[in-house]
């Protein structure tokens, strides 16, 4: 009887081993997958920081312009006055250079460009108006807003988290810094300078269209894979 019962659990006794053998083979090939992806990061996407704030603004033309109106594009956004000068480190020339490379990125998503000036008491439709024509502002790309100064405290200094005081004289101590904003609204980059690298902020806008244009299908897994094992560009 008892060689019976030991025949009869063999069986049983072998199969179990397969079963964790599988286990631990498909558990082996999943950890170096993970490895793999996670140090060879064959998708590089930018971090999703946080959401931007909503913000309705008039534009140089004297239009309303809302944040809702850059749903579904990729935009940058500065904060200055026209009337910045140094000491003031003014960042349109930044934009202005962007603006001549954005098609580079070869983007089937638009890219904006946005300015948000400080000084709404001199900064009306008619004067953002003539700094975008001074500044070459393709309107098609580049919006030129402002709003009354609570509301620009609340999305400039609240949401973006940039610090800017009015002095005595007029001007302000402004801190530069331009952001990168996805078609979800959500800031994907930041560069906390009045010089930041071009080449980077390119850069930035073709891993951000490359991810729009890759989110259906099974391309979207291999993207969220690459947020989820954090493959951010050096």
């Amino acid at each position: 009887m008892a060689a019976t019962v030991s025949s009869l659990e063999k069986p049983r006794s072998s199969s179990g081993m397969l079963i964790w053998k599988l286990f631990f083979g498909l558990f082996t090939v999943m950890g170096a997958g993970v490895v793999w992806f996670s140090t060879a990061r064959p998708i590089l996407v930018l971090p999703r920081i946080t959401l931007a704030p909503g913000f309705y603004l008039t534009d140089q033309n004297g239009e309303t312009f809302t944040s809702e109106a850059l749903r579904g594009q990729i935009a940058l956004y500065n904060f200055t006055y026209t009337n910045c000068e140094a000491p003031c480190e003014q960042t349109s020339q930044v934009m202005a250079e962007v603006q001549t490379r954005l098609p580079e990125v070869g983007a089937s998503v638009p890219l904006k460009l946005v300015t948000f000036s400080i000084d709404p008491a001199r900064d009306d439709p008619a004067q953002l108006f003539a700094f975008a024509a001074k500044m070459g502002a393709d309107p098609a790309v580049w919006h030129l807003a402002t709003g009354g100064a609570p509301q620009l405290k609340s999305v400039i200094g609240g949401g973006f988290s940039v610090y800017y005081q009015e002095a005595e004289n007029g001007d302000f101590k402004l801190d530069p810094a331009l952001f990168l904003v996805d078609g979800s609204g959500v800031i994907r980059a930041e560069y906390r300078s009045d010089t930041p690298d071009i080449d980077i902020i390119m850069r930035d806008f073709g891993l951000l269209a490359a991810e729009v244009e890759n989110s259906e299908g099974i391309y979207r897994f291999a993207y969220e894979a690459a947020h989820l094992f954090s493959c951010y560009p050096r």
